[in-house]
């Protein structure tokens, strides 16, 4: 294969890597936005059954476009739990360790454990898809971790059973993000079919666990049903649970796991800082400013060294990388 015929797809899907992140990013700063209003504002009393909705929505959607053929992934057969097993127990059990950890543990300690996904999603890459990172990458998780540290420093209460559920999440998700970005390249299944089987699999265990936790029952009775704000922001909710779930497909397909949980930490140090001057719910101090800006420095730091390598062809470094991304994608194929 000649240099001409090799340059013009990494030219190419440099753009698509670029996009399908800050796709990403808008994705998920608008479902928080709007998960807030319907839960919150409304105080509508089952993160379960929106959940429900959402995968619903993904199901409809994508079984709608491949009925007009829009779209095309392998019909249901014997082989599809197998070619897409772990993913629906991941999602399980990052659901629910995610809702524990959330009500356990204060904002600040939540926001930067969190952080430790990042680390494990690097760990998992390594040793599931055989990927190796360059030193100057590897620092800038590092500042990434170390600005979470640093901004949470003042609220250390550690609670055993908050951290376990908290760290447990952080592994489910680094887990989910690697072993996606290897179904991707599963034989019939491509971003479709990943995303259509993953909802439909675990849509009706999920359906019983609420009906037998008593969500089910709270969410049908409740009493904002007929009001048209509150249908519209629960509808647009489950939409868009559809459009996070594909846009993280998306970035993880046209860049990494990695890359994507380090877009996801970007865009909550870019609403954090946000907070600083919209809401007036943020207690500023100068640690956690600080803790803040090294978080951000890392993640810039990152995106640059991402988004840019391929275009600096006399960078060793960077044509390294490319190599081994390229190897991990014939691996997966």
């Amino acid at each position: 294969m000649s240099s001409t015929a090799c340059q013009e797809p990494v030219q190419h899907s440099g753009v698509l890597r670029f996009y399908s992140a800050v796709f990403y990013a808008g994705s998920s700063f608008v479902i928080t936005v709007v998960n807030k209003t319907v839960l919150t504002s409304f105080r509508f009393p089952s993160y379960m059954c929106l959940g429900i909705g959402q995968m619903v929505a993904t199901l409809v959607v994508l079984y709608a476009a491949k009925m007009s053929k829009t779209v095309q992934f392998q019909d249901f057969d014997r082989s599809i739990p197998l070619k897409i097993f772990p993913l629906p127990l991941l999602y399980v059990g990052n659901h629910i360790t995610g809702l524990a950890s959330t009500k356990k543990l204060s904002l600040p300690m939540f926001t930067v454990l969190r952080k430790f996904t990042i680390l494990m999603t690097m760990v998992l890459e390594v040793y599931i898809l055989r990927k190796t990172f360059p030193k100057s990458l590897v620092y800038s998780v590092v500042a990434i971790v170390l600005g979470a540290m640093v901004a949470a420093s003042s609220d250390l209460a550690f609670d055993v059973e908050a951290y376990s559920f908290i760290l447990l999440n952080d592994a489910f998700t680094a887990a989910s993000g690697v072993y996606t970005k290897q179904k991707l390249g599963t034989e019939g299944l491509g971003k479709y079919g990943v995303l259509f089987y993953n909802a439909l699999i675990i849509v009706i265990p999920t359906l019983l666990a609420s009906a037998v936790t008593g969500d089910l029952h709270k969410a049908i009775t409740f009493e904002d049903w007929l009001e048209g704000t509150f249908i519209f922001c629960f509808l647009m909710s489950c939409f868009m649970g559809f459009v996070l779930m594909y846009s993280i497909v998306l970035c993880s397909y046209y860049n990494s796991a990695l890359t994507t949980t380090v877009v996801g930490a970007i865009k909550n140090v870019a609403v954090a800082y946000i907070g600083i001057f919209v809401g007036g719910d943020y207690l500023f101090s100068w640690t956690n400013f600080l803790g803040l800006s090294i978080c951000m420095s890392g993640g810039l730091m990152y995106s640059y060294l991402i988004f840019n390598h391929k275009s600096s062809g006399s960078n060793a470094e960077g044509a390294q990388e490319l190599k081994i991304q390229q190897g991990s994608a014939l691996q997966t194929k």
